[in-house]
């Protein structure tokens, strides 16, 4: 297993830590959620860091275009569950978001059936990023009229990047959904 794998898995390990810091009473609020920002952060970097140690060392993995995403879908969709559950982002955004992840995975699952593996594109990437930059702001917690102005346009931006990025793997992918 290579070190991108590593810390992809690293990502996946690090969702139930975040979750328990965040939305539990067992450490006293705002240490637990600060401490969920720094492992929300560093679980993002590695997204960052896996993904270009794959690229730039040909590392790239049947595992890790299969894993990456779900380790992304985790890390993201805990997040937003959590703020959500904490009346802190409107479940809309959330449903939106959570069902594109089903409708790709499931789309992965079929591609996957027939040998074919559908790695990101360029716009999942990005819309990725907006979704961590997003919940990072979020996290951040702070009340001033620019910083929530900057949190709605990041929120609108993760939802209209979520449903292009849906829209683009359905268009470039259609040919999975050719029925035999």
């Amino acid at each position: 297993m290579n070190i991108a794998n590593k810390l992809t898995i690293l990502r996946m390990i690090l969702v139930p830590f975040f979750i328990f810091f965040f939305i539990t009473d067992m450490v006293e609020q705002p240490m637990g959620r600060y401490i969920a920002l720094g492992i929300f952060i560093i679980a993002s970097l590695t997204d960052f860091l896996d993904g270009y140690l794959a690229r730039s060392r040909n590392m790239v993995t049947t595992f890790g275009k299969f894993m990456d995403p779900l380790a992304d879908k985790l890390l993201v969709v805990s997040a937003l569950v959590s703020l959500t559950f904490l009346g802190e982002l409107s479940p809309w955004v959330v449903m939106i978001i959570i069902a594109r992840e089903f409708i790709i995975s499931g789309f992965r699952l079929v591609a996957a059936s027939e040998g074919i593996v559908i790695a990101a594109s360029w716009w999942g990437k990005i819309k990725t990023a907006t979704q961590m930059f997003m919940i990072i702001l979020l996290l951040f917690n702070i009340d001033n009229p620019t910083v929530n102005l900057i949190e709605v346009v990041l929120i609108w931006a993760a939802v209209i990047l979520t449903i292009v990025s849906l829209v683009d793997y359905l268009v470039k992918n259609k040919h999975v959904l050719t029925f035999k």
